[in-house]
């Protein structure tokens, strides 16, 4: 799995955060996606495509591939 965070899109909602704190965290100075691990390990992927799922800004990619 590869994970890919458009910041312009991002609104800074951090859902991403609170679902998967290990992958995504937030700048400081205006909450937007920071991408922690662009290729998380399995144990993380459930949780990598539920925040993408649930970002208001659709701001979250994630490929399925290698």
């Amino acid at each position: 799995m590869k994970v890919i965070v458009d910041e312009v899109k991002c609104c800074g909602a951090g859902q991403c955060v609170l679902i998967a704190p290990e992958v995504f965290d937030q700048r400081e100075d205006d909450g937007i996606v920071i991408l922690l691990e662009p290729e998380p390990g399995a144990d993380q992927h459930a949780l990598v495509r539920e925040a993408a799922a649930v970002c208001p800004a659709a701001a979250i990619e994630v490929s399925e591939g290698a």
